[in-house]
């Protein structure tokens, strides 16, 4: 039916976000590489939802391996220190503040390690020091290479995290980026230079609300993308005629189904326990070559 190549497939990295939590963002992500899998492709899965990460429960991967996330903050020599104040004078985000009688505070957690306050220290004093943000596990889902972020609990670095899980994606592979909930700086370090964007929303007015948020998002950064409505017929018509009227595709409906929502309260695939959601999925999947291949894309940015 489509003119593509294995290798137009093979080399894409879709991320799956939305407006706000709660819309079934995981659930279309994790069912996509499933059916993916199923085909004999090479699919990844990334959860860069990093602050919560949850495709595990659904994926249920043989975790093989992990790693340590560490980003550079500043660590301060007092002896070496003569109290000009350079180092605070330079960070934009009072990571590091000079106080009276040549003491220096430093924030670790405000610090963006751009190196800033090294360079202009005149006496050597400040030095670079590891902080351990949070980690990265490897594994496999059955067909499928699992990569997620876990960020450790207390710690502000999201986007850090989110950058070095994506280092990560290999491109001889279908990549599918679990992208946090929201419009915020996680969600731009998540989706920035990806091939596509599938906004996943409910037919709800906050629904809504929150997609015309992720619309812009997407928009600003020249991101080619479509919309998945999940528990489609809840609701009303105001997603679809929005999306009608800014010619936004929409590329599956997936409806209010009590046994979808069984099986994700359970931890378990829709493709799993429910065989006739597989052609969904399927025609999905059409749709993501047909893009890659050039055919059908009707997204208007």
């Amino acid at each position: 039916m489509f003119n593509h190549t294995l290798a137009q497939v093979n080399e894409m990295k879709i991320a799956v976000a939305s407006g706000k939590g709660g819309t079934g963002k995981t659930t279309i992500a994790t069912n996509l590489a499933c059916i993916v899998a199923k085909t004999g492709r090479k699919v990844q899965y990334l959860d860069c939802d990093v602050e919560e990460p949850n495709g595990h429960i659904f994926l249920k991967p043989n975790i093989e391996k992990k790693q340590a996330v560490t980003v550079d903050v500043p660590e301060v020599d007092l002896k070496k220190c003569t109290g000009c104040g350079k180092c605070s004078d330079i960070c934009q985000y009072s990571a590091i503040v000079h106080l009276k009688e040549n003491n220096v505070l430093t924030f670790e957690q405000l610090c963006h390690s751009c190196g800033g306050c090294l360079r202009v220290c005149p006496t050597d004093a400040i030095k670079p020091k590891p902080l351990n943000i949070g980690d990265i596990e490897f594994g496999k889902a059955g067909g499928i290479d699992f990569v997620q972020g876990k960020l450790h609990i207390g710690n502000v670095r999201t986007p850090s995290l989110i950058k070095e899980v994506k280092k990560y994606i290999e491109g001889d592979c279908l990549a599918i980026l679990d992208v946090p909930p929201g419009t915020s700086c996680p969600v731009v370090e998540a989706a920035k230079g990806v091939d596509y964007v599938f906004l996943v929303t409910e037919p709800t007015p906050f629904g809504l609300n929150d997609l015309k948020l992720a619309v812009g998002l997407v928009r600003e950064m020249n991101l080619p993308f479509a919309v998945i409505i999940n528990r489609y017929g809840i609701g009303n018509e105001d997603v679809e005629e929005y999306c009608k009227a800014e010619n936004i595709e929409i590329m599956l409906k997936l409806p209010d189904d009590r046994r979808i929502a069984e099986a994700y309260s359970s931890g378990r695939i829709i493709l799993d326990v429910l065989s006739e959601y597989n052609e969904e999925f399927s025609e999905l999947y059409e749709k993501i070559k047909s893009v890659k291949a050039g055919i059908g894309d009707k997204t208007r940015l």
